[in-house]
């Protein structure tokens, strides 16, 4: 079945810094929606948004009909309404994918769905970055050569404050010395998750054919199919009733006069 992509941009660095427009003249969005499409070919349908679209260009119907959804942000986090993000959480929960790149580790989704700081150390320095493979074997990592070397980007370092991945498939050196866990994935509810790190604005490592490849292996394997049932719901029966159950929005709550 074809996978459905959307990518989300911020795509706010593009227009008002002349040196990040020149690498991505169309966009970051357009740029990480072309190397995914380049990759993953008739397998995928991509479309892109960007925050400044009517609710960030994420409604209940285009959510509804994404498989996999990829998100780039970084100078305009707080900006994304919490009503979307709520949205976009519970449609993970349901079984949508979630890719997330670079400083995507600090947006509101990211951050609600690890329940930690996810902060980290970092330095923009044009650092040469390693990427190397210590999941051999995992999807994400098929076709990829280890290391990739991206000769300038930002350094992101340890300590990175999000919970154990349940699979850690990269992990990056800088030429200063750090490391990073820089490929992980986690599962919430029945969406899986994805985060992927390299990938800064002022560098164009959305053009390096093996950032690429991942991010276009990472959506292949976030898609799933959604259960018949989103989000589990809080269900009574009656005894010898195994089939029709009795749904409840939240807790019950107590009389006011009680």
């Amino acid at each position: 079945m074809t996978i459905r992509v959307l990518v989300w941009g911020e795509n706010r660095h593009e227009q008002v810094e002349p040196h990040v427009a020149e690498i991505y003249p169309d966009g970051m969005h357009t740029t990480i929606a072309a190397g995914i499409s380049e990759n993953l070919g008739d397998e995928a349908k991509v479309a892109t948004t960007t925050l400044e679209e009517p609710e960030h260009g994420l409604t209940e119907e285009v959510l509804a009909d994404t498989d996999v959804l990829v998100w780039w942000g970084h100078a305009a986090h707080g900006e994304v309404e919490d009503k979307v993000v709520e949205r976009v959480y519970q449609h993970v929960l349901s079984g949508m994918g979630l890719v997330v790149l670079h400083s995507g580790h600090w947006s509101k989704i990211f951050g609600k769905l690890m329940g930690t700081s996810c902060t980290l150390r970092w330095r923009s320095e044009r650092d040469r970055e390693l990427v190397w493979t210590v999941n051999p074997t995992h999807p994400i990592a098929q076709g990829v050569p280890h290391p990739i070397e991206i000769e300038q980007q930002e350094m992101y370092g340890e300590f990175f404050d999000i919970p154990v991945p349940d699979e850690l498939i990269f992990v990056s050196s800088f030429s200063g010395g750090e490391v990073f866990r820089s490929g992980c994935t986690f599962r919430r509810g029945h969406g899986k998750i994805f985060y992927f790190s390299p990938g800064d604005q002022d560098f164009p490592v959305y053009h390096h054919k093996d950032v690429r490849k991942v991010i276009a292996n990472g959506v292949a394997w976030a898609r799933s199919d959604r259960p018949e049932r989103a989000v589990p719901t809080l269900l009574r029966y009656e005894t010898g009733d195994f089939f029709n159950g009795h749904g409840y929005q939240g807790p019950i709550e107590e009389p006011a006069d009680a």
